[in-house]
């Protein structure tokens, strides 16, 4: 864990992570052993993070590599059409639109790993990050749907918005780390991903919201694409 840092700021990451699989859970009409796995995926890179594995980022490949690139993978094989049934069956549009809430806690915890000179000011809503905005208007969007003041084509877009911001924040995230390629950060690197609680951030939260939105996202126009008498 990063020394000198308050525990209320683990803490309050710490349930962020809860809430936001708690969600993810419910959104997808309780997915056990998916859930499962994603735990146990998030305790494998907790105990990593915590015995300083992530760390060492002089060895090449980077080990930051172990959580990016099998997350990618599994949301690209996710997504392919073939493997869509299951999700446009299981997915609550109603429910999955509030998973975006965890957003605003997020933002006020990279603002504070900021203070604490962990992450540069670009990550946090004083800089290039707006993604605050998503987690901001979830609630709104996600009661309005719900009551079935907007429709689905509101929500798709602002899905699409929601996307193309977490996105941009992930990119700029990777690329202001300590890693071969960085690009930003270079006076105060993006380091509280190396440590526990906060590889949390990579490894399950981040590719939890980007699945959320492109889940939605192909629901949402595979059901604009039927015919108004399916809808109703």
């Amino acid at each position: 864990m990063i020394a000198n840092l308050p525990l209320w700021i683990n803490l309050l990451f710490i349930t962020t992570v809860a809430l936001t699989l708690t969600i993810f859970h419910f959104s997808n009409s309780k997915p056990n052993k998916l859930s499962v796995l994603i735990l146990l995926w998030s305790l494998i890179h907790s105990i990593l993070a915590y015995c300083g594995f992530y760390q060492n980022t002089e060895v090449f490949p980077p080990r930051v590599g172990l959580v990016l690139l099998p997350v990618t993978f599994f949301i690209g094989w996710a997504c392919r059409p073939k493997a869509q049934a299951w999700f446009l069956k299981a997915r609550n549009t109603k429910i999955s639109t509030f998973l975006h809430i965890v957003r605003f806690p997020v933002e006020i915890v990279l603002f504070q790993l900021f203070v604490y000179d962990m992450v540069p000011l670009l990550m946090t809503f004083e800089g290039r990050n707006f993604d605050i905005i998503a987690g901001l208007t979830a609630p709104i969007i996600g009661i309005c749907y719900l009551k079935n003041w907007i429709s689905k084509k509101v929500l798709l877009g602002w899905n699409i918005i929601g996307l193309c911001l977490v996105l941009f924040i992930l990119f700029n995230g990777i690329l202001s780390a300590e890693l071969p390629f960085q690009q930003f950060g270079f006076e105060q690197p993006n380091q509280a991903i190396l440590y526990f609680p906060f590889i949390l951030l990579p490894a399950t939260i981040v590719p939890i919201v980007i699945w959320t939105h492109l889940s939605d996202i192909i629901s949402l126009w595979n059901a604009l694409k039927l015919p108004p008498e399916a809808l109703s």
